[in-house]
Parts: structure tokens; sequence; C-alpha cells
């Protein structure tokens, strides 16, 4: 018989083969999540190397679900369903490949977009991070240039990029090439280090191999991709071969659920009809207005509700950040945790970005988590919006959520997850903005209906990407539905829709894992009665990092058990 000892021995070196293997797959991810050591790798886009990942990740998949739960104590049966869920989301993500199919600017989903992104936020603190970071630099060419192998690859086998996703990845790697190399945005971090010897050599490797393998991946795009990629009324990933297969395998990756498309598009019908009475009792007390569209239009069209000043922008998400952190003891057990810090977005990559994004601190302290924020073109943007995005990205969103993780006495391939736990992940940070109102940190009520905005928005996400994917929604009909249902401007639904063509299932995360948080809290509550802490209960939640709802779901059960016991 395997003895306890064995078993937990055996499901740490899973869980450190999950870790190196999804990393190896993903550097730049990993380099957006703080992670240095894989920060020398320039990625490798080929099928080979999904096809590789794919069957090395369902290895350790099976091999992890294998293992006795009876002869794990209580932390290691959560590490147990945390690493099967990922390392068989992870499988099946590589094995499908959508991004390969799915050409595109933007972070997280696009290779281009990714190196884009986390190039620019390594550091170099020592020798070691200046090999490291040389070491990507010198291959970032190599991989362009396979990249673009790999999606005339897909090109030829049917599974074929939108139109508007070959569009958006050219206009990115030119508007890179646009700029001089003193404003080149992956020299940053050797400008920053302050060691010419170091940037002499970035420099180079960016002159001599970088730009021309950015030129010739915009011009494979232009001539060899575009000509046939997919039009407007054909976004829908269902439209590819395996397209549909690889959709499911999406929404469960990203919800950890078992809910199928449909059932996400009627929940999402439903959150929308479910908000009317907040629209029009707060609508009434911020504008006079109870009526949605007498509302949404002036939400969109009244410029005192829109910033005149990148300052002014920074200013609302300081102000909103000093108040979550001076109300944080009242709510969430004492974490020792670092400050947020504030960075506008890159204006080069304003016009793939969302409003904001968070990016968690490197282990070694030498990068703080910090709250990107897109502040250029600031007439562009609305007021209301950018307090509930300060709430979901820093305090007491992904922030506090994230950097608390990284201390927890958890497998490390636990704490540091991002994309591989999106509805734990993106559920707490909506679950935070409208945690955010029950607190009393909105400015006014104008903010409070940004808070509104911002949920109607991930309510429409669900109806939304499964209708592009699964019921073959044509790229303005979701536009159309967003425009109807949501105070977003239509520039901003214009980019949503195309983030969502861009990137399956992903969009599903946030409104999926809140409802969930949600009922948590509902049936805590009622259970508990007097007994019901709200720290408690968000301890409970943080305590065990991000992971799958459904293992969620069984911290909090264990949790209600125990304070029931103890009465």
């Amino acid at each position: 018989m395997t003895e306890p000892a064995d078993a937990a021995v055996r499901l740490t070196e899973f869980g450190e083969a999950y870790f190196r293997t999804e990393h190896t797959y993903d550097p730049y991810n990993a380099t957006l999540l703080g992670i240095a050591e894989f920060d020398h790798l320039p990625g490798d886009p080929s099928r080979e190397a999904s096809e590789r990942a794919s069957r090395e990740l369902g290895a350790i998949a099976e091999a992890a679900a294998a293992l006795p739960t009876a002869e794990l104590d209580g932390a290691g049966v959560v590490d147990q369903g945390v690493l099967v869920a990922l390392a068989r989301g992870a499988a099946e993500d590589a094995e499908h490949a959508l991004w390969a199919a799915n050409a595109s600017a933007k972070g997280y989903v696009s290779r281009q977009g990714l190196v884009f992104q986390a190039v620019p936020a390594m550091t170099i603190a020592d020798a070691d991070g200046a090999e490291r970071y040389l070491a990507r630099i010198a291959g970032v060419g190599g991989m362009l240039a396979a990249l673009g192998e790999r999606y005339v690859e897909e090109t030829a086998d049917g599974r074929v990029p939108t139109a508007t996703g070959v569009r958006h990845a050219i206009e990115q790697l030119e508007g890179h090439l646009g700029l001089s190399l003193d404003e080149d945005a992956l020299l940053a971090p050797a400008r920053a280090a302050g060691d010419p010897a170091v940037l002499d050599r970035a420099r180079a490797s960016v002159e001599r191999d970088v730009r021309p393998a950015m030129a010739a991946l915009a011009e494979r795009l232009r001539t060899a991709v575009h000509p046939l990629a997919r039009p407007d009324d054909e976004v829908g990933i269902e439209r590819i071969p395996g397209g549909e297969e690889g959709y499911a395998a999406a929404v469960r990756r990203h919800t950890t659920t078992t809910l199928t498309p449909n059932e996400i598009h009627r929940i999402g019908l439903d959150e929308l009809e479910a908000m009317q009475e907040q629209w029009s009792r707060i609508g009434a007390s911020a504008l006079g207005e109870t009526r949605f569209t007498a509302i949404t239009e002036r939400m969109r069209t009244d410029p005192a509700l829109r910033f005149r000043t990148t300052e002014e922008i920074i200013d609302v998400a300081q102000s909103a950040l000093d108040r979550a952190e001076a109300a944080r003891g009242d709510w969430f057990p004492d974490y020792d945790i670092t400050a947020c810090a504030i960075e506008p977005i890159s204006p080069i990559d304003a016009g793939s970005s969302a409003l904001g994004y968070y990016r968690p601190p490197a282990l070694d302290g030498s990068r703080p988590g910090a709250y990107c924020l897109l502040a250029t073109d600031p007439e562009t943007h609305h007021r209301y919006e950018y307090e509930a995005l300060t709430f979901h990205e820093s305090v007491p969103g992904h922030h506090m959520q994230l950097a608390m993780a990284q201390q927890l006495e958890i497998p490390r391939y636990r704490r540091y997850l991002d994309v591989e736990a999106c509805s734990f992940n993106e559920g707490w940070g909506l679950y935070s903005e409208q945690l955010a109102d029950e607190i009393g940190l909105y400015s006014d009520d104008v903010a409070r209906l940004g808070m509104l905005s911002m949920r109607a928005l991930r309510a429409c996400r669900l109806v939304v990407d499964t209708g592009i994917h699964h019921l073959g929604w044509s790229r303005e009909q979701a536009v159309q539905f967003m425009l109807a249902n949501s105070a977003t401007p239509e520039e901003h639904v214009r980019s949503e829709v195309d983030r969502y063509i861009a990137w399956p299932g992903q969009a599903l995360a946030y409104m999926i894992g809140r409802r969930e948080i949600v009922r948590l809290r509902a049936g805590a509550r009622q259970a508990l009665g007097d007994r019901f802490s709200i720290r408690d209960f968000h301890g409970t939640v943080l305590g065990n990092g991000a992971v799958p709802l459904t293992v969620l779901a069984g911290a909090v059960e264990r949790w209600q058990r125990d304070v029931l016991a103890s009465a």
C-alpha cells in the first residue's frame, strides 16, 4: 500500500512538473506573474510545442487524479483538486490552441501581444537577471518568425483567423516599429537597469533581429493570412475545424464548472433583467433619470462625465485605492502585503488594451504589484468607470488577493495563478466591486452607476461570448446587444467585443465566479446566523489562494462545519 507520505511526495512532484511544463510553454505569462526563472525563454509557438505540452500536462493530470485521496491530509486534498483541474484545463488549452487560429493583438491570448506586455515588465536586479533578459531578447526574433509560420500553417488547415484580429495584430506591430529605438518598450528593462553594456547588447538584438522579425510578421499577416481571414459575420470560433470542441473546453477551463453555453447565455439574460430596479433607483439619485435608455444615454454623452486630463484619471484611481486601504481592516483579516502601485499603460498599447489590468509583484521584491490603467486620451474616458475598475484591480480586488496568495504556505504552482483560475480571480474582482459598495467606498451615486455599468458589462459577456462562439452571432450583432444593455461607450464596446472574439470563453469567468462567491456567502450567513463573520468568510475565500469554484465551495463548507462545531 502507498504510504501517506509517499502520496504527498508524489503530489508535490506532479505539482512541480505542472509548474515547469506550463510556464515553459507560456513563459511570458510567468513573467507577468512575477516568476523570473523562465524569463530567459522567448517561447515556442510551434504546433509541436503545443502538442508536447498537451501530452505532458494531460499525463500530469491523470497521474495526480490517480493518487489515493484518502492518504492525503486536508491541505493535500485541496492541492490535488486544484492540480487536477489546472493540468486538465491547460492540457485542453494546448491541445486546441485556439490562439493560433485567432491571430490578434490582445495581451495574454496573443503571443505577440504577450511579448509587448511582458518584456517591458521584466526587471534586472542582478547579473543573472540581465542574462535572462538578454537571452530572451536574443530569441524574440526567432519566436516571431515561428509565430508567422504557425499562423500560415493553421490557415492552410482551415483554422483561419478573423480579419479584425489580423488587422489589429498588424497595427500593433507597425505601432512598435514606428517608435525610435530610444522609445522602444522592449528596451525598457535595460534602460531602467542603468548598465550601458546591457543596454548596448539589447539594443543591438532589437535592431538587428527583433525589428526585422516584426516587419516580416506584419507582412506575412498582411499578404498570406489576411486575404483568407474570416469576415465580421463569421467571427465565432465554432466556424473553424475543431472550434466547437475547443470552445466547450475553453468554457470548462475558464468557469471551472459544467455549465453549458446555453445555460450561461440564459444566466446572462437573467442577470441583466434583475439589475433593472437598481438602474432606476440609482439613476434617479445620480442623474434624475429612471429609464434605462435615458440613463445610459446621459452616461455615454454628457461631457461633464468625462475626464479632462490624464492626471485626473490617476487621481481618481489613487483616491479610490486610498479609501479601500483605509477600510480594509474591518472587512478582512490582517494581511501584510505591499502597497499597490498605479502605472499608466503605454500609449502604443492603448488601442488593444482593456481599461485596466493588474500585474502581480515579483517574488524577489524587485517589482511591486501594479494596477496598470489606461489614461491616454482622457476626454474619451468616463469618470464613472474608474472607481469600480480600481476596486476590481487593486484593493479589495486583485492586488490584495494575488499579493496575499504569494505569501501563503501552498505549493508554488498554486501561488501564481491568473488565467489558470479565471473564475476565482475574476469572480473575486467583480465581487470586490459590489463589496466596495457595501463598504461605502464609492464617492457618489454617479460612481455607483459605474459599478452597475461594469456589472452589466460582465452580464453582457455571458450573452455575447456564447452568442459569438456558440450561437453564430456576428461582430455587429454582439456590439448592438451590448450597446442596448449596458452604459459602456461604443468605442469601448467594440474593443470589448474584439477581445471576446480573440479569447473565447475567458469573459465568462467574471460573472460566473462572482455569482458563486455571493451564493456561498448567502449560504454561510444563513447557516451560521449570529456566528457569521464577514472577515472570516473573506479569509476563508482567500485563504487557499485561487482555486476552482468546486474546490472553493468545499473550503467554505468545511469552514462552516468548523464554526458550528466550535460553538
